[in-house]
C-alpha cells in the first residue's frame, strides 16, 4: 500500500476526539511533576495551543513556553536592510512570501518600498519566483529566501532548476536558518530552566531525529517531535512529562504520520548540493555559529548579494549615519558545513550583552504569562511554505 493510500485511511477526526484528549490529560496529570518548564518552539504548536485551551488543562506546575518558532519573527534587521538596498536597485524585482513585506527593517519596509514605486512581488513559492524571472527576461529577479529547513529545500530546487534553464535573471537572497542550532543556544542557558522540548513537525519532516539527539545525549533534555491537532499536542506533551516521570532522556517522535526518524534525504541532499553552514544572526537571540545556510560558491551566480554587492546604507534616508556595507545575510566568516546538533559552538559565546538581557527578558515575561495561564493570543503563526500570518 503507498504512502498516500495509507493517508487515505487515516481517521483525522480522531484527533479531535474529546475521549482521547481525556485520557491524555489524566495522564498528564498522573504523571507530571511538582514543577517543569516545556517549551514549544513552533510558531503553529504555539497556536494550536493557544486555540485548544490547552494551557488550561495542565497541572499546577507544569508551565507551556514558547520559544523562537517564527523564521520571519527571528530575521534579523541588517537582513531587512539589504533587501531594501536590493529593491532599491535599478530593474531590480523583489519577490517574496506576502509575510516579510510588513517586516520592518532600520527605517523601511517592503511594504513602504513597494509603495515608494519599487518593484516588489508576492509569491507562494520560489517556483513561482522563477517562472516571474522566465516571464520577464528584462527585469533582475530576486527571491527572498527566508525559513527553516521545510523552506530550504525548495530554494535549493528552484536554484538548480534556474541553473540548468540557463536562466541568469534569477538570484536568491539566502537567509534561511536551521533549528538546531538555536536549541542549542536555548537549553545551554541555565536562566531558562528548561526541562523539555515540543520538537516541530514541520521541519522535522525534512530533518528527520537525528539532529536532536544531542538534546538528550549532551543537555538530557528529553524532546518529543509532535503533530498540530488537539490530540497530536496532549500526546506530545503526555510522552515528555512521562519521560520526566520515568527520569528518561530521549528524542520520540509522536508525529509518525508525517516524519521517518532520517527526514527526507532527497529534501536533505537538495540542501546540501546547493548551501552551506554559517553563522546566522537571529533577531533577539544574536548570532549563532552553523544555525544559516549561505549559497555555496558553485551557485554563487544565483546569490543577490555576490551579484548586485548592494550596500546597506543606501537604504537608509538620507542624513542618517551609514552603516557598514553588507556582506550578505552571514556577514562573519564562512563555517564548514557539520552534522546537525553539533555546530552550534559555546552557547555562551553567542549572545552579547543587550541581545542577551532581550532575549532573557522576553522569555522571563512569557515564562510569568504561563505561569499564571493568561497567556496571549501568539503574534507569529508560521504554516507551510514558510508563509506566517502576523496578528496583533
Amino acid at each position: 500500500m503507498s504512502a498516500l493510500e495509507d493517508a487515505a485511511d487515516i481517521d483525522f477526526s480522531a484527533f479531535k476526539d474529546p475521549k482521547l484528549a481525556r485520557g491524555l490529560i489524566e495522564t498528564i496529570h498522573r504523571l507530571a511533576p511538582e514543577h517543569a518548564t516545556l517549551m514549544e518552539v513552533c510558531g503553529t504548536h504555539t497556536v494550536a495551543i493557544a486555540r485548544n485551551g490547552i494551557r488550561d488543562l495542565m497541572p499546577e506546575g507544569l508551565r507551556l513556553a514558547s520559544g523562537p518558532g517564527c523564521p520571519v519573527c527571528v530575521t534579523c534587521n541588517r537582513d531587512i536592510d539589504t533587501v531594501i538596498a536590493l529593491a532599491r536597485i535599478p530593474n531590480v524585482t523583489i519577490t517574496t512570501f506576502g509575510d516579510m513585506t510588513r517586516v520592518p527593517g532600520s527605517t523601511s519596509s517592503l511594504l513602504a518600498e513597494q509603495a515608494a514605486g519599487r518593484s516588489v512581488e508576492i509569491v507562494y513559492s520560489p517556483l513561482d519566483a522563477l517562472a516571474f524571472a522566465k516571464a520577464h527576461p528584462e527585469r533582475e529577479v530576486v527571491f527572498v529566501g527566508v525559513g527553516f529547513e521545510t523552506t530550504t529545500p525548495l530554494v535549493a530546487m528552484a536554484i538548480k532548476r534556474a541553473k540548468a534553464m540557463g536562466l541568469s535573471n534569477f538570484t536568491v537572497f539566502a537567509a534561511h536558518k536551521n533549528m538546531p542550532g538555536a536549541l542549542e543556544l536555548l537549553v545551554g542557558d541555565p536562566t531558562l530552566e528548561l526541562d523539555a522540548l515540543i520538537l516541530p513537525g514541520h521541519v522535522s519532516t525534512i530533518i528527520g531525529a537525528e539532529p536532536y539527539r544531542f538534546l538528550a545525549e549532551k543537555y538530557g533534555i528529553p524532546g518529543v517531535i509532535t503533530g498540530f491537532e488537539p490530540v497530536d499536542v496532549l500526546q506530545g506533551i503526555a510522552m515528555l512529562v512521562r519521560q520526566l516521570h520515568e527520569g528518561r532522556a530521549e528524542i520520540e517522535i509522536a508525529y509518525a504520520r508525517g516524519v521517518m526518524p532520517e527526514g527526507n534525504p532527497v529534501a536533505l541532499a537538495a540542501i546540501d548540493e546547493v548551501f552551506e553552514t554559517c553563522t546566522a544572526t537571529w533577531r533577539g537571540l544574536g548570532d549563532i555559529p552553523g544555525s544559516g545556510y549561505r549559497i555555496r560558491d558553485e551557485f554563487a551566480n544565483f546569490d543577490a548579494v555576490r551579484r548586485f554587492e548592494p550596500d546597506v546604507a543606501d537604504a537608509r534616508p538620507e542624513g542618517m549615519p551609514l552603516r557598514r556595507r553588507a556582506a550578505g545575510p552571514h556577514s562573519s566568516q564562512r563555517v564548514p558545513a557539520v552534522p546537525y546538533g553539533l555546530h552550534a559552538g559555546e552557547p555562551g559565546g553567542a549572545l552579547h550583552g543587550v541581545e542577551r538581557r532581550q532575549l532573557r527578558g522576553i522569555l522571563q515575561v512569557l515564562l510569568k504569562l504561563t505561569a499564571a495561564k493568561t497567556f496571549p493570543v501568539p503574534v507569529c503563526t508560521v504554516v507551510p511554505w514558510g508563509k506566517a500570518l502576523i496578528g496583533g
